[in-house]
């Protein structure tokens, strides 16, 4: 039997003065069997250092425009996180990467 992902919901709050978004984003993150902690939360915060990209990109608010986390370690091809605008096209494509030994 296969081992399911684990789901985790977070509430990211995002104040980043730099690029002057300050947004609340309800999150759901799946986490895979062999993915740990650390490597989710980097996920986590990849989301909270791009998040502006929503505003930048979508104009304001970020309407028309989602940010989706991607399959991770299941699908090497597919990004740990993505911001797709509302034709489905991939406008900002993140890749956390594995860590070496």
């Amino acid at each position: 039997m296969a081992l399911k992902s684990t789901i985790f919901k977070a509430r990211l709050q995002v104040a980043d003065i730099d690029h002057g978004y300050y947004a609340d984003h309800a999150v759901t993150l799946a986490r895979h069997p062999s993915e740990t902690d650390e490597r989710l939360m980097v996920r986590l915060a990849a989301l909270a250092l791009q998040a502006h990209q929503l505003q930048s990109l979508l104009g304001a608010g970020g309407m028309g425009g989602a940010w989706r986390f991607g399959r991770g370690l299941s699908d090497p091809d597919d990004p740990d996180l993505v911001l797709a605008d509302d034709t489905g096209r991939p406008r900002v494509w993140v890749e956390v990467g594995q860590p070496e030994e």
